[in-house]
């Protein structure tokens, strides 16, 4: 069973995936900390997150996989060090970039076929996971999601302006959007979440319960927005 969770940044996805795979006792791939480890390969190589050949190039020869839940680039744990606002802001460049995105969905499939896993991105259920069992698409306000991520940098110790973290995720959904290779969007047979206002344990509930009960009742879950 694979079940994929898409949507923007902030909407929630990354801990409503990892608690809905406590839930269910699957596997949670973090594709989100997958970019983020290229991203700091592409920092410490000191190449030009821009350049697009080269930045592929370093993600060709990268292995990335899990040992539990710490994130290995190249065998080694990179632990926080990919929540650095600097690796973030290189993450969103080169997630854009089709030779990082070949690569990673290679290993992101590879992953999948282990056993079952909730995932979560912005492109599992259109791309990486097309024939995924369960597929949800997430969303809020980009009030909603600016006030989320600017609490998270606040708890790692980054300060920055609410208005700042508004005005870059919504930079971030255009580029997301719009980008020519695999662009964030829901799929076709996605039900959509709204998270706006709703809690991350009812955001648990209510996709548990979808899966539960088309699990015992051995159907699929009807196209639905929340």
């Amino acid at each position: 069973m694979i079940v994929t969770i898409d949507g923007p940044a902030g909407s929630g996805k990354s801990t409503v995936a990892r608690l809905l795979a406590e839930r269910l006792q699957v596997h949670y791939l973090d594709t989100g900390a997958m970019y983020r480890a290229i991203a700091l390969a592409v920092i410490r190589s000191g190449t030009d997150e821009r350049d697009e050949a080269a930045v592929a190039a370093v993600a060709e020869t990268a292995e990335v996989d899990f040992d539990g839940s710490d994130v290995l680039l190249n065998g080694r744990p990179v632990g926080e060090e990919i929540r650095d606002a600097n690796v973030t802001a290189v993450a969103s460049i080169v997630a854009a970039n089709p030779g990082v995105r070949k690569r990673l969905v290679e290993l992101q499939k590879a992953i999948g076929r282990r056993g079952d896993l909730v995932t979560e991105g912005r492109d599992q259920g259109t791309i990486v996971f097309p024939k995924a069992e369960y597929k949800f698409f997430i969303t809020a306000s980009p009030e909603a999601r600016a006030r989320r991520r600017h609490r998270e940098l606040l708890a790692r110790g980054t300060r920055l302006p609410l208005q700042t973290v508004e005005r870059q995720l919504r930079q971030r959904d255009e580029r997301d959007e719009n980008r020519a290779c695999a662009p964030m969007k829901a799929a076709d047979d996605a039900i959509l979440v709204d998270t706006t206002d709703m809690s991350i344990a009812e955001v648990v509930e209510e996709m548990a319960a979808i899966i539960l009960s088309s699990e015992t009742s051995g159907s699929q879950p009807a196209d639905r927005k929340s």
